[in-house]
């Protein structure tokens, strides 16, 4: 089998096609799997990505920016690459990448998730003969509780929070996380979520894109006084220890990510809540795309490696290429 894709120093690089896959430097052709920061660089001389992304896109690189969005499946040619974009299950808009040149088919997955996730459309399986595979939890320790679970472990806490005369802080990342936790607790309750500026603009975008989420105000500067008892407030985990917090007292802290089962994770007030496929779901997942090469990226594969050698996999880590 040839080698479609490359790791180079700007990133995912198909030669045939002369595109990049989410390239950390300026090029001239971009192939975006989702608006992650890692992922999604300005400076490109143009963009490709799912139309869901739009609104995170355009906050990402700048509404100015050379962007054509493609629907899920919809194909187009590229030098001598045939490219489509499929549901990763990760955020709003995330995308495998299918590669095709004279039959053989590769899928670059991107970041992606197995499990239910009400804020984004669900992973697609795509048959190929190369998948490259994200590794972020790549061990066996790593196998999730069903969200649905987790999302009332978050709501209890809340309302022991609210039933103690406190504030519950939840961290949780900008983009992905805090929008999937409010479209999680919509099963829940009907209640004002408080949200740290840096998450308005991303949840507005998932408003636009038709996702339900809760009710949010943004926390802004409430009036001296202003008590903050019972309420939820979702916050970037950059604003622990920071004065801003000071309002909210008395108030407890939780963090929502999937380092929350690391036994680190397990030393605070943690719901192991991933937008990442664990341990069952990458085996799973590569089994069902039909891949008879795998090569890894993106986290420790070394345990993923040895346990799809051991079931007559071609598998190895994808190497960086000069």
């Amino acid at each position: 089998m040839s080698m479609l894709v490359t790791l180079t120093p700007a990133g995912l690089y198909c030669s045939v096609g002369d595109f990049h896959i989410d390239p950390a430097q300026p090029v001239p052709r971009a192939v975006i799997t989702h608006a992650h920061g890692d992922h999604a660089h300005r400076g490109m001389g143009h963009y490709w990505a799912a139309a869901p992304s739009k609104g995170l896109m355009k906050a990402r690189i700048g509404r100015d920016a050379p962007l054509t969005l493609l629907d899920y499946g919809q194909r187009i040619t590229l030098g001598k690459a045939t490219v489509s974009l499929h549901p990763a299950g990760h955020v709003l808009g995330s995308a495998q990448v299918r590669i095709e040149v004279d039959d053989e088919v590769w899928v670059v997955s991107g970041d992606y998730k197995r499990c239910p996730d009400p804020s984004c459309a669900p992973f697609e399986v795509v048959r190929c003969d190369t998948f490259v595979t994200e590794a972020t939890f790549a061990q066996p320790i790593y196998r999730w509780d069903a969200p649905a679970l987790v999302m009332q472990q978050v709501f209890d806490w809340w309302q022991q929070c609210k039933a103690d005369g406190k504030a519950a802080v939840l961290f949780c990342y900008a983009l992905g996380k805090a929008q999937r936790v409010l479209a999680e607790l919509t099963r829940f309750t009907d209640e004002t979520v408080l949200l740290h500026s840096a998450m308005t603009p991303l949840v507005k975008a998932y408003r636009d894109a038709g996702v339900r989420l809760l009710p949010t105000e943004a926390v802004g500067s409430p009036p001296k006084g202003t008590r903050f008892a019972g309420r939820l407030i979702l916050a970037p985990p950059g604003a622990r220890g920071t004065p801003w917090m000071r309002r909210f007292a008395p108030y407890e802290t939780g963090f929502a990510s999937g380092w929350m089962q690391t036994r680190e994770g397990r030393h605070q007030r943690g719901f192991a809540l991933s937008d990442h496929a664990d341990w069952p779901s990458l085996i799973r997942t590569i089994e069902e795309t039909g891949a008879r090469r795998v090569l890894a990226m993106h986290g420790d594969s070394g345990a993923l490696i040895s346990h799809l050698r051991e079931r007559g996999i071609d598998a190895a880590t994808l190497q960086q290429t000069a």
